[in-house]
């Protein structure tokens, strides 16, 4: 599955692994399908690294999302994507979905979420994508 993995999920991962988003982790970590521009992973990790966070979240949480991304497959942008989301910073995400083939956003932002789909694409939580992959 070719999925887009916001920045959200991988702070609320890193802050409670057993949760919704936790799980969404450990499913690219085993199943793959991670889709990034150099735009998201680079929010990823300044994002992590905020003293808010860095304090909270262990060094093996970080080498694994370096690992995770470092497997991603990296999507050339060719289509652009502005103005689509309410916060502006958050239409690279849709940018990355569209370009990239994504079968879904996994987001933790309101911003996103509530569009609840971009040209096709559903936008939906960890608890939602997770649910669906609990069979």
């Amino acid at each position: 599955m070719r999925l887009v993995v916001d920045t959200n999920v991988f702070v609320s991962a890193s802050l409670k692994k057993s949760s919704w988003p936790g799980m969404v982790v450990r499913w690219v970590d085993k199943y793959d399908g991670l889709l990034k521009t150099a735009a998201t992973e680079q929010e990823v990790f300044e994002v992590l690294q905020r003293p808010r966070f860095a304090s909270k979240i262990t060094p093996y949480f970080v080498d694994n999302v370096r690992r995770l991304f470092a497997e991603a497959e990296l999507v050339t942008i060719t289509e652009p994507v502005r103005g689509a989301c309410r916060d502006p910073k958050d239409d690279m995400f849709l940018e990355l979905a569209l370009n990239g083939r994504a079968e879904v956003i996994v987001s933790g932002d309101a911003d996103l979420l509530v569009l609840d789909s971009f040209r096709g694409i559903p936008i939906i939580d960890a608890a939602v994508f997770g649910r669906s992959q609990v069979r």
